[in-house]
């Protein structure tokens, strides 16, 4: 199998410089960090409230990762204030997720199948600026056929729900696991390249890392907790190591 990327999102260490209102501490630091510790892209998610990133924290990303020679993934909403901002930057990578605005993380993956009419000519415009384009999905066969349909290069699927059933040691999280096992076949045999991600912490990441399909995992919320307590590079050289071994043994 191939080497699994690493997309490290930094949203959250905006959320504690928000919390304060104060410049600091700086997701582009924390970027430029994450790159140097093995990141293989950087991800970002802004969002229409401006909860953690800023306009301002995206254009500074979009120089830093260029000057890196990293990709930015801007996560965004299917809307026609992020499409301007992402036709305005031209990331490496849009991830179209859902949002609303009183949630407090992204809950469930983009309905594709409902919104494919209003959807497709987005993918349509990004895909013309040179722009790689990602729908965030449940591990469901009609909302991968619905985003091939609509244009998109990549799935990444939601393995929330995943994550939580280990994390509270519920019986549905082998059946969830092998949801997400299909989903990955599923898209690979219709030419989507598929990533991975939400959730994903220690516990979680070497079955999901085992999927062969997957090529990327974007995490965030659990690096940055772990920061705190192990340092930043620390976190990703760990979660790193985990991806890499369960990709040896699925290998072996």
């Amino acid at each position: 199998m191939s080497r699994l990327r690493l997309g490290v999102n930094i949203d959250h260490v905006a959320t504690i410089r928000n919390a304060r209102g104060a410049s600091y501490p700086d997701p582009v630091r924390a970027a430029e960090m994450a790159i140097a510790a093995g990141a293989d892209g950087i991800t970002a998610h802004l969002r229409e409230d401006r909860r953690h990133i800023s306009d301002a924290d995206i254009d500074a990303l979009a120089v830093i990762v260029r000057r890196r020679g990293r990709p930015l993934n801007l996560e965004m909403a299917v809307t026609a204030e992020m499409e301007a901002i992402a036709l305005a930057h031209r990331p490496h990578a849009a991830c179209l997720v859902p949002e609303r605005r009183e949630e407090v993380t992204t809950e469930g993956g983009l309905d594709m199948v409902k919104g494919h009419n209003t959807i497709a000519p987005v993918i349509a415009r990004l895909r013309q600026a040179g722009i790689r384009v990602s729908c965030f999905v449940d591990a469901d066969f009609e909302q991968i056929a619905a985003a091939k349909s609509a244009g998109a290069h990549v799935v990444e699927l939601h393995t929330g729900a995943y994550c939580d059933a280990v994390r509270e040691g519920s019986p549905q999280a082998d059946r969830l696991l092998s949801g997400l096992i299909a989903a990955a076949a599923e898209a690979d045999r219709l030419g989507l390249e598929v990533h991975a991600g939400h959730g994903i912490d220690y516990e979680t990441v070497k079955p999901i890392a085992a999927i062969p399909e997957v090529v990327e995992l974007n995490i965030g919320h659990f690096l940055i907790g772990e920061a705190i307590f192990m340092g930043l590079p620390a976190a990703i050289a760990r979660m790193r190591a985990l991806m890499d071994e369960a990709r040896a043994e699925k290998a072996a």
